[in-house]
């Protein structure tokens, strides 16, 4: 199947996930179900053939990963990790994550202190996004979750995000929200 061979082929070239409606975009003559289909015959591929990467469904699209008894290898391979957050800044990723759209103040009440230099850092990172303000006085900003967030955390959607209660009890390891090495 020729669609096929281009899926891959873009999924190889591409350091983003691809949305399906990318590549109905770029496959104009193929069905999403066609498409569908070819993502799981590669899927399945590279489970098949035991390959040193897989093909996962992120951040709303589809990527091809390295799998997860190689990192440590290619990590090092590379000697650049990146880097981790911080407690501060993943207490408030945490917060927006869950409570968003949500102002600068909302997250300041719920951490106790400021977040003005964490919140640059998350949006330095493009974890963040500012998405518009909010209709209060003064119309300060909101602030939202991004794809990379999604990527970084390796999550499909917020959906899949722990639920709140199981945060508030820790019974979900902080590990989980720290994102990979």
């Amino acid at each position: 199947m020729e669609a096929k061979k281009i899926i891959e082929a873009l999924l190889f070239c591409s350091k983003d996930p691809i949305p399906l409606r990318r590549l109905r975009r770029l496959l104009p003559k193929e069905t999403p179900i066609s498409i569908r289909n070819a993502l799981s015959e590669l899927r399945h591929e590279y489970e098949r053939e035991t390959r040193s990467f897989q093909l996962i469904e992120v951040a709303g699209g589809y990527q091809l990963t390295t799998r997860p008894e190689y990192i440590k290898v290619i990590t090092r391979f590379f000697r650049k990790r990146r880097p981790r957050l911080s407690l501060p800044a993943l207490e408030t990723v945490t917060i927006i994550a869950y409570k968003q759209p949500v102002t600068r103040a909302e997250i300041e009440k719920i951490r106790g202190v400021g977040v003005e230099g964490v919140l640059d850092t998350l949006l330095d990172r493009n974890l963040v996004k500012i998405a518009g303000r909010a209709k209060k006085p003064g119309a300060p900003l909101l602030y939202r979750t991004t794809r990379e967030f999604l990527r970084y955390f390796g999550l499909r959607s917020l959906s899949d995000l722990p639920k709140f209660e199981l945060l508030s009890k820790r019974e979900v390891s902080l590990d989980l929200l720290d994102g990979p090495d």
